[in-house]
C-alpha cells in the first residue's frame, strides 16, 4: 500500500500533472494512487523526486 494519492492532495498536485510529469498515462498514476496497483522501485524513486519527498514518505 502507498501514500501517493495523500502526498498529492497535500501538495496540491493534480494527478494529470503527475502523470505528464512522469511520462506515464493517466490511468497507470490512477493506479498507482488508488493502490490498484503498484509502481517499480525505480518509479518510486522517480516520483518521490517530483514530488519532493522521500522515498519512505510515499510507502
Amino acid at each position: 500500500m502507498n501514500r501517493i494519492k495523500e502526498v498529492l492532495e497535500q501538495k496540491g498536485i493534480k494527478q494529470t500533472w503527475h502523470a505528464e510529469k512522469l511520462g506515464k498515462s493517466y490511468p497507470v498514476i490512477n493506479g498507482y494512487a488508488q493502490n490498484k496497483n503498484q509502481p517499480r522501485i525505480e518509479v518510486l524513486y522517480e516520483i518521490a523526486d517530483l514530488l519532493q519527498v522521500e522515498s519512505t514518505d510515499i510507502f
